[in-house]
C-alpha cells in the first residue's frame, strides 16, 4: 500500500518481518557492576549482593565558624534505584576518616532523571556536641541524636489563638499559660 503524498513512503511488512523488528535485546550486566564499590579516595571492596556505587564530593569547604566540613555529594549508582543514607554515611566516614559517624549528616538527595546518579549535600562536624549545637532540630531527630516532642494539633491551635490576643514580649509567656492554667 502506497501513500498518495510523495514525501511519505508507507510499505506493508509481512508478519514475520514485523515480528523480527520488534525483538528486544537485553545486554547482560558486566562483572564490574556486581563486584566492586569505588569512591573518590580509591577505596574499593567486593560486594556480591549490591551493585557498584561511586561517591564523589565537590565544592568542598571547611567552615571553621560552624566547625564543620561541607560539600556536595554526587553518587553514581547504575543499576540501583538509590543508595541509603546509612550506607553513604559509612562510606564518607571511611573516606574522610571520621571516628564517630553520628557527626555526619547527609540530606537533600535528588535522583537525576533516568536514574543512576543522585546529588545531595553533606556535613561532617568536628564533634557530636558541635552538631547538636548548630544543626536544626529536625535533622538531629532524623539522625537519632534528639527526640521529637509530640504535641497535639489542638494544643498548637490553642496556643496560637492565645498569642493572638497578646502583644509584644508577653507572647512567649502565652504558651506557658496552658501549663499553669488560663490567666487573663
Amino acid at each position: 500500500m502506497q501513500c498518495q503524498n510523495p514525501r511519505f513512503k508507507v510499505s506493508t511488512l509481512s508478519p514475520l518481518v514485523a515480528e523480527q523488528k520488534l525483538k528486544i535485546y537485553v545486554r547482560p550486566a558486566s562483572p564490574r557492576d556486581h563486584s566492586t564499590v569505588e569512591d573518590e579516595k580509591g577505596i574499593s571492596e567486593t560486594m556480591a549482593d549490591t551493585k557498584a556505587v561511586t561517591i564523589r564530593t565537590r565544592k568542598f569547604m571547611t567552615n571553621r565558624l560552624l566547625s564543620r566540613k561541607q560539600f556536595v555529594i554526587d553518587v553514581l549508582h547504575p543499576g540501583r534505584p538509590n543508595v541509603s543514607k546509612a550506607e553513604l554515611k559509612e562510606k564518607l566516614s571511611r573516606m574522610y576518616e571520621v571516628k564517630d559517624p553520628n557527626s555526619i549528616f547527609v540530606f537533600k538527595f535528588r535522583t537525576h532523571f533516568g536514574g543512576g546518579k543522585s546529588t545531595g549535600f553533606g556535613l561532617i562536624y568536628d564533634s557530636v556536641e558541635n552538631a547538636k549545637k548548630y544543626e536544626p532540630k529536625y535533622r538531629l531527630v532524623r539522625n537519632g541524636l534528639d527526640t521529637k516532642v509530640e504535641k497535639s494539633r489542638k494544643q498548637l491551635k490553642e496556643r496560637k489563638n492565645r498569642a493572638k490576643k497578646i502583644r509584644g514580649v508577653k507572647k512567649t509567656k502565652a504558651g506557658d499559660a496552658a501549663k499553669a492554667g488560663k490567666k487573663k
